[in-house]
């Protein structure tokens, strides 16, 4: 595609009162006034022959195999042409995914390589179709265009890279004493052995029947539990789907029980997951091991966005009857306001009665800043009103579900994963489970 730039377009139109005012003045000599308008399109007939041919730019496109959901990637384009030119490079794309931003780069010594960011927003796939070349002549008259077709697919994915990170690093927090097994007091309620008393120890430890049959003052060790079914079910519905920080709350949530996945597989558990909204999606068997993580990733990322509105009493009596051992179950929904939280609450109650729940929503920001906002106008006191009694009705509805023994997290989504894992351990820790 050819067409003239705007230096282009420019010029021509200075010729043409030129070429009027020669008319004007001196008629007889008219035939000069089509000198200056010739002038221009000979330039840019010869900034066209000097430019670069299409058929002598090649470009060669490669794309990462996968993208992480609120993390760029990146689109490399090698360049190769026998002489420099400015190059500009810009991808048609489609997908869930902020829109895309021309790069451009000088050509050079027969080579150039480009980068090119996608930032994905949500979980699907984003599709290449083409990618869009322009580079102009050496007078800046002429502009080619070329548009090279890719069809390139790149799922999108939880953020499993940075869960990692952090995996990693909680590990060697907990294994700054050495590869040797250290069972500290409060780690669980399983037995482990007898040990002899030394001064420093917790008296509350101290097995007194024991010691007295021993002669010796002889304390308890205690070990975590293993072997624990953890579930964590994923409310999919319309609420779900709302953005905070401009990522969507199910994939604030998928985040979040990815780690905890990860960190309750490394520790012996085993792990479970299910779907619903309207209707019972999916549900994943309790596993364990490590390689066990990949086939609950690929499950999580299959989770749809929906948007109807979420049947919490369909949804957990389904997983209640699936689930045939007591478990830890962690759910990530939401609710708006103490009428739709109703069926939530007769839900849980019943499910309290065999697993240990964690309930975890996620809390708006916009609802804190209109509560906080300064009283400047009427509409600012207004909003600040009515962002109180959308807060008060949550904080309602999170007491009386604490009340049925549930461990509610009502945080923002940058806190959700480290209370989350705190208070996972802190479960394990004190042997609820």
């Amino acid at each position: 595609m050819i067409r003239p730039t705007l230096r282009a377009v420019l010029l021509f139109s200075l010729s043409v009162p030129i070429a009027l005012l020669i008319v004007s003045v001196r008629g007889e000599l008219w035939y000069f006034s089509l000198y200056f308008p010739s002038a221009v399109l000979v330039l840019i007939a010869a900034d066209l022959i000097n430019a670069l041919p299409d058929r002598l730019l090649r470009a060669d496109l490669r794309a990462p195999d996968q993208l992480f959901t609120g993390r760029p990637g990146v689109v490399e384009v090698n360049l190769a042409a026998p002489r420099p030119i400015v190059v500009h490079a810009l991808l048609e794309q489609r997908g869930d995914a902020d829109p895309p931003e021309a790069v451009s780069g000088t050509l050079a010594d027969g080579g150039l390589s480009l980068n090119l960011l996608i930032l994905p927003r949500r979980r699907g796939r984003v599709v290449i179709d083409a990618l869009w070349l322009r580079w102009h002549g050496s007078l800046g008259l002429v502009e080619l265009r070329r548009r090279q077709a890719a069809g390139l697919g790149i799922d999108v994915v939880p953020n499993v890279k940075g869960i990692r990170e952090e995996a990693l690093r909680f590990f060697s927090r907990e294994a700054e004493y050495g590869v040797k097994p250290q069972w500290t007091n409060g780690d669980g309620s399983e037995f482990e052995n007898l040990r002899d008393y030394a001064p420093g120890m917790d008296h509350r430890l101290i097995d007194w029947k024991s010691s007295a049959r021993r002669r010796k003052i002889l304390c308890k060790e205690f070990r975590q539990e293993r072997n624990h079914h953890i579930v964590l079910g994923f409310d999919t519905g319309r609420l779900m789907t709302e953005p905070v920080d401009g990522i969507p709350k199910i994939d604030h949530s998928i985040r979040a029980a990815l780690l905890l996945g990860w960190i309750s597989l490394r520790g012996g558990d085993l792990l479970g997951g299910c779907g619903f909204d309207v209707k019972f999606r999916s549900f994943i068997k309790p596993g364990r091991g490590m390689r066990y993580f990949a086939r609950f990733q690929r499950f999580t990322a299959e989770l749809a966005y929906r948007t109807e509105e979420t049947n919490f009493t369909l949804g957990l009596a389904e997983l209640n009857s699936r689930l045939k051992h007591r478990a830890l179950v962690v759910l990530f929904t939401e609710f708006v306001d103490v009428i739709s939280a109703e069926l939530l609450i007769e839900g849980l109650r019943w499910m309290t009665r065999k697993h240990v729940i964690i309930f975890v929503t996620m809390r708006d920001p916009m609802l804190t800043r209109l509560q906080s906002a300064p009283p400047d106008d009427f509409s600012s006191i207004a909003g600040a009103v009515i962002a109180d009694d959308f807060l008060r009705e949550r904080s309602v509805v999170l007491e009386r579900i604490a009340r049925l023994g549930v461990h509610c997290l009502d945080l923002p989504a940058a806190k959700i994963s480290a209370a989350l894992l705190n208070r996972y351990l802190m479960i394990k820790g004190k042997g609820l489970l």
